[in-house]
This record gives structure tokens, sequence and C-alpha cells, in this order.
């Protein structure tokens, strides 16, 4: 894995909405849980990142990524435009700046599924963030929920359970950890990270402002 940063940081203003980062290893089931979590949260969707992977069967452009050649990809690197991109397995994956911030001012919460790396250097730009690291129960469970997928080949399942160990290695880096041994288990945590972050005060003051103004008049 090869990653690349903007050349400057691009410092984000305190907006409405939070950032805010997912990271797993491949096979933790992390994809799983942001799907099932969107389906029960309202104001929350995830980034769309810039890729030059080709569509798997039944991915949408513009729905699972935005689907771009290398020649396009480099063209945005060098305006960059991204807040991190990296190379994956000979595949290059980038996260617009533009669009998050778009999203955020919009007052939506909006979920980035990046690697350690890249949430590294998000935090570093956006330092009002929050990180999620997802881990599976075991090294067993994960190489078979990896081969269950039937997308790989034996040596690619190889290379990112190399990988997963290279990754898993830092979740001390974030701010919340949960094992996705029971899913139902696990999705509630991660609501309650989502839920929990919109109850601070500084949020619920800025949501509720004329309401609590009117609570604290003088009588």
């Amino acid at each position: 894995m090869i990653l690349k940063y903007p050349s400057e940081a691009t410092h984000f203003t305190m907006s409405i909405g939070t950032l805010f980062i997912v990271s797993a290893p491949s096979g933790a089931g992390k994809t799983s849980l942001v799907k099932a979590l969107l389906d029960g949260l309202d104001q929350t969707s995830v980034s769309i990142s810039h890729t030059t992977r080709k569509k798997r069967p039944g991915e949408r452009d513009g729905i699972d990524y935005f689907y771009t050649n290398h020649e396009r990809f480099q063209v945005m690197v060098q305006n960059e435009d991204f807040l991190e991109y990296a190379e994956v397995f000979g595949n290059f994956y980038g996260t617009a700046k533009s669009a998050v911030q778009f999203k955020l001012e919009q007052g939506r919460d909006l979920i980035l599924e990046i690697d350690w790396q890249g949430a590294r250097r998000v935090r570093n730009q956006i330092p009002h963030c929050r990180s999620i690291f997802i881990l599976p129960p075991s090294r067993q469970e994960l190489e078979s929920r990896l081969k269950a997928r039937a997308q790989d080949s034996y040596e690619i399942i190889q290379q990112r359970m190399r990988a997963a160990v290279d990754e898993m290695i830092h979740y001390e880096e974030f701010d919340f950890l949960i094992i996705n041994d029971d899913f139902e288990l696990a999705l509630n945590e991660l609501k309650s990270v989502f839920i929990a972050q919109r109850l601070k005060l500084a949020a619920q003051q800025h949501r509720y402002h004329q309401r609590l103004k009117n609570l604290l008049e003088p009588v």
C-alpha cells in the first residue's frame, strides 16, 4: 500500500455535522455494519470515494464509488482535490475535500471508510472528527469470512490477511473500538457512538439555539 497526501494540510472549519472515520481490516464486517447503521439512522451518509478500480457486479457509479481512470485521478491529485488518497493492491482511492466539507456544512454526519494511515492524515486536518476501529473476534474468523466471499484467489486472501494484521496493530490510535463478534451487538455499539456525539453540549446548543433561548428567558 502506498499512501499519498496533499502537499499542504487543509484545515476544515467547525460545522454542525460530524465526520466519523470508520476503519477495519478487510473482512471485519465494516461495510455490513455501516449499511445497517444507515438504515436506522437519519442525517447520515457515507463519503463516496473516487477510485480507479473496475466496477464489480452490482456496483453503480456515483453510489458505490466515483469510477475514474488513472489519468483523471492524477489530475485531481495535482490539483490537490483530495483530503487523502492511497494505492491499494494496484488501484487508487481518494476522498474529495469539497464533498466532505459540503456535507458537514449541511449538518449531516458523514462516514469516511478509510485505513489507519488515511485516518491519521484526516485527523490532522479535521481534529474534531471521531474515529472508530472495528476488529474481528479472531484471525480464524477473519480468514473464514474472506474465504466465504468467494471473490478472491488463495494468494489474494493471504495478502489480505497480512494486510489485516498490519492494519489491526493501529487500533489504539482511534477514539472507539468495536469487536464485531455478535453483529447486532456491534451495530448497537456503533449506533451509540453516533447518538452520543449528537448529544454533546456544543452540538445541542447549535441545534436547539432558539429553543434554549426561549427556555432561559427571564420570567
